[in-house]
């Protein structure tokens, strides 16, 4: 195998293929990169969950085959000058050259690399990269770290005519983005993706305005980004029935300065460590919530001004769930929907209609062994 190319090219194909590649495994060769030099310069990473494939432009002066240390490669890549590489093997001998600098490495035969999984389309559906990226970005935070229940541990994408609904749920919160497709894919469907899939995903797009195409298999989903290409497994399973969860009819409706509220919790959370099971104490009067927390370090309290009445309802959150929605809120104002200490918040649009919300973010409230004074 020979091929040359530009450094900076390479670098930027292995740092996304290695997104994929295994930081430790029994398999070596799932720690490197497969390298296929054909009709173009094609780079791989795969985990055995999750693939990525990015095509690169190169000269090719013979084909074959390699797989490298995806992290000694990427190293030696990124410490070559700014010019034209290339690369050529000699049996599993690599032999790199950039200039002045030469490398000889000792590469993995590509026979012990296995095969991306081929997904065989059943539906698909296009949406811009920066759209993607965004509603990941604005869920990926609800999924569940507990492998109790896998389903959770994914996002559920679900199709209905020309929307899409993303959906992460960990059992102590909701987070929910809907978009409108410009073209309705022809028939409705739903799927789950691995959070840590999704998190590449979002690397990948980036804000690119620039289309990605998601195709679902029976046992595997495929996400085309331009020259590259991430399959992953699809999680099997019944996800959560959200719209049961957020079905419930509140009895406050409040709005609120999203940054504002942001900036009281802030402050009263600060004496809140992470690992602590105080919570954040909310009493939602007339046009104001109070917030205070108390621990064994001390008490801070601040107050929020808020358009509505919560006929001073004592309730009690995580203030780290409690920022995490807000900070996905992508609107200055939203409302806040309550009703009682043991039922949920819910934050929505100001002019959210039920179901048809562009955004939802919704919190269990943690129980309160008593009350307390504001």
């Amino acid at each position: 195998m020979k091929f040359s190319c530009e450094k900076a090219l390479l670098q930027s194909a292995i740092a996304t293929a290695s997104r994929a590649t295994a930081p430790k495994s029994s398999i070596p060769a799932l720690e490197g990169i497969l390298l296929e030099a054909g009709s173009e310069l094609l780079l791989t990473g795969y985990n055995l969950e999750t693939g990525i494939r990015t095509v690169v432009p190169a000269e090719i002066g013979e084909k074959g085959s390699l797989v490298l240390s995806a992290r000694l490669f990427g190293d030696i890549v990124r410490r070559l000058p700014d010019d034209v590489l290339t690369v050529t093997t000699e049996g599993l001998t690599v032999h790199i050259q950039c200039g002045d600098v030469n490398y000889n490495i000792q590469g993995i035969d590509p026979e012990d690399f296995p095969e991306l999984p081929v997904v065989e389309p059943q539906n698909a559906l296009l949406l811009s990269r920066a759209t993607l990226s965004d509603m990941i970005s604005r869920t990926i935070f609800a999924i569940s770290q507990n492998d109790g229940r896998p389903i959770l541990t994914g996002s559920l994408f679900e199709v209905m005519g020309q929307t899409l609904t993303v959906v992460s749920v960990d059992g102590q919160r909701l987070a929910l983005r809907r978009e409108q497709l410009e073209k309705a894919p022809g028939r409705d469907f739903s799927f789950v993706v691995p959070g840590m899939a999704l998190g590449e995903v979002r690397s990948i797009c980036g804000d690119s305005e620039e289309t990605v195409e998601i195709t679902t298999g029976q046992r595997q989903i495929l996400f085309r980004m331009g020259s590259t290409i991430l399959v992953t497994r699809r999680l099997e399973g019944e996800f959560l029935n959200y719209r049961q969860s957020i079905s419930w009819k509140s009895t406050i409706d409040l709005n609120v300065e999203v940054k504002q509220l942001m900036t009281s919790i802030d402050r009263v959370s600060l004496i809140l460590q992470e690992n602590t099971r105080n919570p954040l104490r909310c009493i939602v009067g007339d046009g104001v919530i109070y917030l205070s927390s108390v621990t064994a370090i001390g008490n801070a309290s601040d107050q929020c001004p808020v358009e509505g009445s919560g006929d001073d309802l004592h309730i009690g959150f995580n203030h780290k769930f409690m920022m995490d929605a807000l900070k996905a809120v992508p609107v200055e104002k939203a409302k806040l929907l309550m009703g009682t200490p043991s039922t949920p918040c819910i934050i929505v649009p100001t002019d959210a209609e039920s179901g048809q919300e562009a955004f939802l973010f919704m919190v269990l409230p943690v129980r309160m062994s008593a009350s307390w004074d504001k």
